[in-house]
């Protein structure tokens, strides 16, 4: 089966098409995403490919702080256990109060803002309409108070 993006050349070889000498943020313009396939092992647009990669940065550094010190102390009671000197708080108890929680909060920063970064680059933008500001009360409405007057 021939390869989609090459074509025959008059001599015999294969030439290789270009992509029109688009970037990633204008192609990105020109995908109609209620034809694409979603699927996230093989993304189908270079957007997906960006937020996808960070998805999965993110998935490996919460893995990580998130298991690692559980798995330690089950490796090595003994270093885990013991006390730090300055807290007197074993490792294992520092490691899951402390820089889980912590190392949550920061990834979630994180992703905020490389996903702005991502934004910006293929220029999605996150805008909030501001509602239009007019005058709805007539002037002859009736008053609040039940009409009496100060």
């Amino acid at each position: 089966m021939p390869d989609k993006n090459t074509h025959d050349s008059e001599d015999g070889g294969k030439d290789v098409a270009t992509d029109g000498g688009m970037t990633d943020v204008e192609r990105e313009q020109q995908i109609d995403y209620m034809d694409v396939e979603i699927n996230l092992l093989k993304p189908a647009t270079p957007f997906m490919r960006d937020h996808l990669r960070i998805i999965w940065i993110g998935f490996t550094i919460w893995v990580l702080t998130t298991f690692a010190p559980i798995t330690a102390t089950r490796l090595a009671p003994e270093i885990m256990t013991t006390q730090i000197p300055v807290i007197g708080f074993p490792l294992h108890y520092l490691l899951l109060a402390v820089v889980g929680p912590g190392a949550a909060l920061v990834l979630s920063v994180w992703y905020a803002r490389k996903r702005d970064q991502i934004d910006e680059k293929y220029g999605i933008s996150q805008d909030v309409a501001e509602p239009e500001m007019t005058e709805t009360v007539a002037d002859d409405a009736a008053a609040a108070d039940g009409g009496i007057g100060e």
